[in-house]
């Protein structure tokens, strides 16, 4: 008989939620590109389910150009306009113009650490913070963490980056690990 494999709760619901668990969630990423994908997704995703961010994600990328924070930043109001018209994204006025408007400061963060990378990881001190969760239920939705990563990125003009939305993106890059103890990810992220 087969052993059932054990899997944090909230990946469950279909198979590209489990695929996205099972490879990304959680993994540390600095990848500067991948970082700002994360950046304008979790922003996008602010009101609604992450399954709905991840069945369009592909198409994100194909008319978000790779997430390619230069030419994001170059933008129009015309192409904005254009993107407002696209099923295939969450066309919502202030979630897309943030996105243009965060692919700027995003470079001047770049510009200023050198990479985002550096800039964003040093809320967790440059490395993961291992949490040992039973449960989904004791999971934080904010942590003083993400806390001062929100305080940092607003007072720079960022949008789209409550605390709520940091911590989902420290998640979502590995810079906690909120892998469930019992879950099979967890021990290989330690």
């Amino acid at each position: 008989m087969k052993k059932e494999i054990k899997r944090c709760e909230w990946c469950t619901g279909s198979d590209i939620e489990k695929a996205y668990h099972d490879d990304e969630w959680g993994v540390p990423l600095h990848d500067d590109q991948k970082l700002f994908e994360f950046l304008i997704l979790e922003g996008a995703q602010a009101g609604l389910s992450w399954v709905t961010v991840l069945k369009k994600r592909d198409h994100y990328r194909k008319v978000f150009d790779q997430f390619d924070p230069s030419r994001v930043a170059e933008y129009s109001n015309e192409k904005i306009e254009q993107l407002l018209l696209d099923p295939g994204i969450i066309r919502n006025r202030l979630k897309v113009s943030s996105a243009v408007s965060n692919a700027h400061l995003f470079l001047d963060v770049q510009s200023e650490f050198g990479s985002f990378d550096r800039y964003i990881w040093q809320f967790t001190e440059g490395k993961a913070i291992q949490n040992k969760w039973r449960s989904m239920s004791e999971i934080p939705a904010n942590t003083a963490e993400s806390d001062a990563m929100c305080k940092d990125l607003k007072k720079r003009g960022f949008r789209f980056v409550g605390t709520t939305i940091c911590y989902a993106f420290m998640q979502a890059t590995g810079m906690v690990n909120d892998h469930t103890a019992e879950c099979y990810r967890y021990s290989e992220l330690c």
